[in-house]
């Protein structure tokens, strides 16, 4: 005869769990549907619109913008701030002053502006492009009535520009080849540009105010070892 005990206990082992009763769902889920319900309603709208401002407020804030490339181990833009300079690669791009492969174009002005270099010309009142012969010089004087800014390109290049800071009362910076250089060059400021290449250099100026180069508002020869 079976034992009443046993089968009891086997009855009991043996029984599936109950389901659920509604009020033993987590709270989660009645938290969810009120705010199913809330985003359903018209008033829910200028909270998703603040969400949404804050949200992408916050992507702006901390998005990283990609570095440019670089060519030949060479950052694509390099500071002088001792010549008060910037250099970019010319057949690198995108760069500020090449966007795609057909090469590069600028504006001296703004480009100037745009790299933080101080002191150069303000408009363009007086524009002049010009070359350099290997182991030619142009400049080694200032001009106390203007500003300059220059455009330097073509081959390997020395430009000395007078800085009172620097331990040599000025700063110089070496134009690679395949670089494109910025300067701007104060009123009362002396710069030279020295060809040290093969290939003739290439240059633009841009100043600021008309210079009569008979006048005595232009200091010449600055630097005797030039």
């Amino acid at each position: 005869m079976a034992n009443p005990r046993r089968s009891i206990a086997l009855h009991i082992q043996t029984q599936a769990p109950p389901f659920p009763t509604a009020a033993a769902l987590p709270a989660q889920s009645s938290l969810a549907s009120s705010l199913l319900h809330f985003l359903k309603r018209p008033a829910s709208f200028p909270f998703l619109l603040s969400l949404f401002v804050l949200l992408t407020w916050l992507s702006l804030r901390f998005h990283r913008p990609s570095p440019l490339p670089s060519i030949n181990g060479r950052p694509s833009v390099v500071h002088e701030p001792q010549a008060n300079l910037v250099r970019f690669p010319a057949e690198l791009h995108p760069t500020p002053i090449a966007i795609d492969e057909r090469g590069w174009l600028l504006n001296p002005i703004a480009a100037a502006s745009e790299a933080g270099l101080p002191g150069g010309a303000l408009v363009c009142q007086l524009l002049h492009v010009g070359q350099i012969q290997p182991g030619g010089l142009r400049g080694n004087h200032r001009h106390h009535t203007c500003n300059e800014t220059f455009v330097i390109w073509g081959a390997k290049t020395k430009f000395r520009l007078e800085n009172a800071d620097a331990d040599k009362g000025y700063g110089e910076a070496m134009i690679a080849a395949d670089e494109v250089a910025i300067v701007a060059s104060a009123r009362s400021t002396a710069h030279a540009l020295i060809n040290m290449d093969v290939r003739p250099t290439f240059f633009l100026g841009c100043q600021d105010t008309p210079v009569n180069p008979n006048s005595s508002n232009t200091d010449y020869k600055v630097w005797k070892d030039l």
